[in-house]
């Protein structure tokens, strides 16, 4: 996938982030517990990690821009 679309793709998870973290942190919680419910734990450690990933990305993205990273190569 071309960073470009990446990055377009990031800008509006941040503009939907904005102002709804706690409300998609409940969703995310309640996805995994879900999740968990049907699977009987089985996958309980997986499911965990996805869910502090997502959590920590709505935390990091609170719908302001960022200023790509100096070290990202450019693809042309």
């Amino acid at each position: 996938m071309p960073v470009g679309i990446i990055d377009d793709l990031k800008g509006k998870a941040q503009g939907l982030i904005q102002g709804n973290e706690e409300a998609i942190k409940n969703g995310i919680e309640k996805a995994g517990d879900f999740i968990d419910e049907k699977t009987g734990g089985k996958f309980a450690g997986q499911v965990d990690s996805v869910q502090n990933a997502a959590s920590d990305f709505v935390a990091k993205n609170d719908g302001e821009p960022q200023a790509p990273v100096a070290d990202e190569p450019k693809q042309p």
